[in-house]
């Protein structure tokens, strides 16, 4: 029988951040400084940095006109999950920094229209903008005794020697969903533990790939982390295979 991994407050706080499709935004009222949180849907950047679309007719993007910076709380907890047992038992992780808005970048545009496409009906409106949260620290509670402040190097990839699979990102997800719709079904049910649905997947990256299925109880994601960073098409490749031939070895068991 396999060991389970050692717990990480690295890898935990990752996991919970690409997974997540909402958090709560936290920001300093204008004019008297007082907090204020709401519900915003998010994404990350190719390093894991938060995505968020925005409004400018929204009280917390008013706020952050005058004061940048902000906080955003991810809950394990899946939207819609029923609410039994204490809600306190589940991961959480806040991270803190200051959100800026983005010109037209394609990347976090992309990203976050594949892993939110409903929004794409509102995502050109003109009050309608993206933000990046610049992560400057982190607070991970995961259950008693797991309570960790995290550093932004914990928390962000660094991309600097991976350029070829952040280039070549779009086309490898396109790849993937065009052709391999089926490993990719395999990848969540078999690896993950997903339900059977229509998976798809909505960003890569040299730590692993996010995937998104809609079904009739909700979206769903999940993230499938490579056995160790890629950061060139060939590894990812033989990443990809020797996942895909995992999960065929598990379809028996």
């Amino acid at each position: 029988m396999t060991d389970k991994p050692a717990f990480s407050p690295v890898a935990a706080s990752r996991r919970l951040v690409r997974e997540a499709r909402a958090a709560a935004l936290a920001t300093l009222t204008s004019g008297t400084g007082a907090p204020f949180v709401s519900l915003v849907t998010v994404a990350t950047d190719t390093d894991g940095s938060p995505v968020l679309l925005l409004s400018d007719l929204a009280a917390h993007t008013r706020n952050l006109k005058s004061d940048p910076r902000a906080s955003l709380l991810f809950d394990e907890r899946a939207p819609g999950a029923a609410a039994s047992g204490d809600p306190l038992t589940g991961a959480r992780v806040t991270l803190a920094g200051r959100l800026e808005r983005l010109a037209e970048d394609a990347v976090p545009r992309r990203r976050f229209l594949a892993k939110q496409p409903d929004a794409a009906g509102y995502a050109t409106f003109r009050d309608f903008a993206f933000y990046r949260l610049v992560v400057e620290v982190g607070h991970l509670v995961a259950g008693f005794g797991r309570i960790n402040d995290l550093k932004a190097s914990d928390l962000l990839l660094d991309l600097s020697d991976a350029g070829e699979i952040v280039e070549g990102e779009a086309g490898i997800v396109e790849h993937l969903n065009e052709d391999h719709a089926d490993t990719l079904r395999l990848y969540a049910t078999r690896l993950l533990g997903a339900p059977d649905a229509a998976w798809r997947a909505t960003g890569c990256d040299p730590e692993g790939l996010d995937l998104a299925a809609a079904t009739p109880a909700g979206d769903m994601t999940r993230r499938l982390v490579f056995p160790a960073p890629v950061r060139h098409s060939g590894p990812l490749r033989a990443t990809l295979k020797h996942l895909a031939d995992m999960a065929r070895g598990s379809e028996g068991n």
